[in-house]
């Protein structure tokens, strides 16, 4: 009879550790997951950022430059597709398109020095480099969350679990095709 009892109590404290230890797994890629997400929230805010920055920049350059109305209609339509994006990669890609419409415009307005030289013009092109700066620094921080969960549902014995309770490989941010070229700007 105390045998019985021994190896109950033996099992059932082997039932708590490994009941705990898929607990804590569990809980601890949920944690993970939720970093990512919302890493990708840091991210969008930085893009909202800019999109409001745009138009104000936008207004206040188009009146020195109605020549150049392609770069803003260029501009103001990458971000509508951002609006319409709902998928984070969608994002990334229209977010891609908004930043290569920005180079442009940042080209052209090089090749006019009394544009440059608008304070107001000048404030809001330090805001709009800043915020890029801030883009940057969110999508390294989302890509080095999404690291960080992808070895945990990848290294053993988490993997087994991972599987089992639905949690599968995320997505890097990834710069769209065309992202490493210089913007043309032909007058």
């Amino acid at each position: 009879m105390k045998k019985g009892f021994l190896w109950i109590g033996i099992i059932a404290i082997i039932l708590l550790i490994i009941g705990g230890g898929m607990w804590g797994t569990y809980n601890s890629l949920v944690t993970k997951s939720q970093v990512i997400d919302g890493q990708w929230a840091q991210v969008e805010t930085q893009y909202q950022r800019r999109f409001d920055l745009i138009p104000n920049l936008v207004n206040s350059v188009k009146g020195y430059m109605t020549q150049e109305k392609t770069i803003f209609d260029n501009l103001a339509d990458a971000r509508s597709r951002y609006a319409g994006a709902t998928t984070p990669d969608e994002k990334a890609i229209a977010g891609g398109e908004v930043e290569a419409a920005i180079a442009r415009l940042l080209v052209v307005m090089e090749n006019y020095p009394d544009l440059r030289s608008i304070e107001a013009i000048t404030s809001l092109m330090d805001e709009l480099s800043g915020t890029e700066n801030r883009i940057s620094v969110e999508r390294r921080k989302y890509n080095e969350a999404v690291r960080d969960y992808n070895t945990a549902i990848k290294t053993f014995p988490r993997n087994m679990l991972a599987g089992m309770f639905g949690f599968t490989e995320r997505e890097y941010f990834k710069s769209v095709s065309g992202a490493d070229q210089v913007p043309k700007v032909e007058f």
